[in-house]
């Protein structure tokens, strides 16, 4: 809203400062300030208001250090992120910007999936929740809605370069062309990128195509198959990662970070182009939202860092994985999530791993056996005596080193 009003302002009175709304590197600045702002002021009077509704913690004992003494920490903490993110971005963000628009459903949709999931928990003294199959039901009606816009809406092109022989020509007939003017026109694709390989992108189309060309209308259903199953992947990830205080958050500000550096340089001409990768016309507004949702974390860590005054509860959780798929498949970089989203990765293993193993073993011996002394992942090495602090440390260190090799393939082909 300010966007328009500021860009108002500058049209019809040329009001000094005003152009300033325009770049969109200052509204990024201002958006993650801002958020910064709101979940660390407005953080503690959301904790306090919850604690008065007495929306606390209930912890089951599993013999863990530390564990009784969280009991009672208000949850639902998710709510600070989620205003935290929305206000600035409705603030400072071209709204009409479809990739913003889709985003913003993804946060109120996943939002209340998981606000309904707490509600019932705290509420109606259910410790399951809502149940599972009405999750799934949710994040697929997510990526069902995430697949159809991202394919057959207009505004979601990507634009390629011209081949190295017409750009020569072009450059001899006219050596102050435009940088916009070597990349062919916008067109509708279901390209993406595959990390590590040359000449590393990849069309959905080629895996029916080769049966016969006729099938490349129906490369759409594959584009929206793949985005059912990375929203629910990582949503679900991101959910099992929250368990211990500072995890999921730290975790997740590192990754949404990164996914800002590739959303700015593929949405930016120059930089697609220095870089030889996938440009992507209007994506590059995603970096507000992001900038946004990156200040909205580190806020909400303010309190929930060990100790945790507050937890985020699946209303936080299943949104950041909800908008962290989102973004992954709007930049063309789902392929890279196993490698940037690894923590969420080995935590949903660890747990997949731990089931079928113990359920194998019951059929087979008549007594349960286990991989790890716990699940998820972070509940093993809390078993094996390390303190929970030290876990989150050394999983975000993690995490700092899986972005690096996921910015690192931007070159390595």
């Amino acid at each position: 809203m300010l966007y328009y009003l500021f860009e108002y302002l500058e049209q019809q009175f040329q009001l000094p400062g005003a152009t300033l709304f325009g770049f969109l590197t200052f509204r990024a600045a201002m958006a993650i300030i801002l958020s910064l702002l709101i979940s660390t002021i407005y953080g503690k009077r959301i904790i306090r208001f919850l604690q008065r509704q007495q929306v606390g913690e209930t912890i089951r004992d599993l013999g863990l250090e530390g564990q009784v003494e969280k009991a009672g920490t208000p949850t639902m903490g998710g709510i600070i992120i989620i205003l935290a993110t929305l206000i600035p971005v409705l603030l400072l963000a071209k709204l009409e910007n479809i990739y913003i628009i889709l985003l913003i459903i993804t946060t109120l949709w996943m939002g209340t999936i998981g606000f309904i999931d707490d509600y019932i928990k705290k509420f109606k003294n259910d410790k399951e929740g809502l149940k599972g199959k009405f999750k799934v039901l949710g994040q697929v009606g997510l990526g069902l809605i995430v697949g159809l816009t991202l394919y057959f809406h207009e505004d979601v092109t990507i634009k390629e370069e011209l081949p190295l022989q017409e750009q020569r020509v072009l450059l001899a007939e006219n050596p102050n062309l435009p940088e916009a003017q070597l990349f062919d026109v916008a067109e509708k694709s279901t390209k993406t990128t595959i990390p590590f390989v040359k000449n590393n992108e990849f069309d959905y189309s080629d895996l029916i195509t080769w049966i016969s060309p006729d099938l490349e209308q129906y490369a759409w259903i594959i584009f929206i198959v793949v985005s059912i199953i990375i929203v629910t992947a990582v949503s679900n990830g991101a959910n099992l990662t929250d368990g211990i205080d500072g995890l999921a958050a730290g975790t997740s500000a590192i990754v949404v970070l990164t996914l800002g550096i590739f959303a700015w340089v593929s949405g930016n001409i120059i930089f697609s182009q220095y870089l030889n990768i996938m440009y992507i016309p209007k994506v590059e507004e995603i970096t507000i939202y992001i900038a946004a949702f990156v200040g909205a974390l580190i806020g909400f860590l303010w309190y929930n860092a060990y100790p945790a005054q507050v937890f985020m509860g699946d209303t936080g959780s299943l949104t950041i994985g909800g908008i962290i798929a989102v973004i992954a498949i709007a930049v063309r970089k789902e392929w890279l999530i196993p490698l940037l989203c690894g923590i969420f990765l080995a935590e949903n293993l660890s747990v997949m791993l731990q089931v079928s193993y113990f359920k194998y073993t019951r059929k087979k011996y008549g007594e349960g056996r286990r991989i790890f002394k716990m699940s998820p992942l972070h509940h093993h090495y809390q078993k094996s005596g390390y303190h929970e602090s030290k876990i989150v440390t050394r999983f975000w260190i993690i995490g700092i080193l899986l972005a690096i090799i996921s910015i690192v393939t931007l070159k390595i082909r």
